[in-house]
């Protein structure tokens, strides 16, 4: 289906801040009409002011009733207590609905609740910037990213096709899975390493308290390694808090990795240390490969 096969008469975007607000320059060209929704003033009257959205409200009722197509860009306890407690109400039937939450078995468990004859898709592109905010949307943001998508039980075979084409509208790449699958597969590529980052980031203050040296003199590795230990606290633990079950799996599998590596660093064993290493390098270069030959 081509973009083209995207239109609709109103999009609302909740939550107008990156990721929204680029999703609404994005998708401008394929509706008559974008309204915003987001508690913020300030976030509102500048995706107004910059020509992001043409209205933007505070009533989540009034943002999404007449509307055929709202996302959800709001964090992932947000979306949770949108689904579970208010939006379900303020919608008509075949209204599509997807959000954009890093985990998806919550939110589309929520979401297969929904009063029958909304069109409910769960949604993550992986994409996003350092910088964050409606003053930094971006309509290119999700051009060429994945963007998954997980069915749920109100997507119907025509949800499904609307979903696919408001991805492709967007300039992304539909990936389909169960919310379960992707829960794991995102555990592993980005919720493990946040985890691994702050732990290392931890351990190296604490060697600081007693020599500030490795302050001094840490470099490019330690920055690459440290990066995300810097994000959102708040976003994060809701993001932790909706995939315990696969970030705690894959953190016994890492510890068991650890405890291999100590070991062998005890008993001074250079080859099989060696040979415990090499296939992870093996495995990065692959991939590094495998991201070039996209380009």
């Amino acid at each position: 289906m081509s973009s083209g096969g995207f239109r609709a008469r109103q999009i609302s975007i909740v939550g107008l801040g990156l990721m929204g607000g680029s999703l609404a320059l994005a998708l401008r060209p394929y509706a008559e009409a974008v309204i915003g929704v987001d508690p913020n003033p300030f976030a509102r009257a500048a995706a107004v002011e910059r020509g992001i959205v043409d209205s933007a409200t505070d009533n989540l009722r009034d943002g999404v009733h007449v509307s055929d197509v709202v996302i959800l860009a709001a964090p992932v306890r947000a979306i949770i207590d949108l689904v579970e407690k208010r939006i379900g109400s303020y919608l008509r039937s075949n209204t599509l609905l997807i959000d954009i939450g890093s985990t998806k078995a919550d939110i589309c468990t929520a979401m297969g609740s929904l009063p029958i004859g909304i069109q409910a898709v769960g949604g993550h592109p992986m994409t996003g910037k350092e910088t964050s905010g409606i003053e930094a949307s971006d309509a290119t943001l999700y051009q060429n990213r994945p963007f998954v998508l997980c069915p749920t039980r109100r997507t119907t075979p025509a949800a499904r096709l609307r979903a696919l084409a408001l991805v492709e509208a967007l300039g992304a790449v539909a990936i389909e899975m169960d919310a379960q699958r992707h829960d794991r597969v995102v555990a592993a590529i980005s919720h493990l390493p946040y985890i691994l980052s702050a732990a290392l980031v931890a351990t190296v203050a604490a060697e600081g308290r007693s020599d500030d040296a490795v302050w001094r003199l840490a470099a490019g590795g330690f920055r690459d390694m440290s990066r995300l230990a810097a994000q959102d606290l708040s976003m994060m633990g809701d993001i932790l808090s909706t995939n315990t079950q696969a970030v705690a799996t894959l953190l016994a599998l890492f510890r068991m990795q650890l405890a291999m590596i100590e070991a062998m660093l005890i008993d001074r064993d250079q080859q099989k240390l060696t040979e415990l290493l090499r296939p992870a390098r093996e495995a990065r270069l692959a991939w590094i490969k495998q991201l070039e030959g996209k380009r």
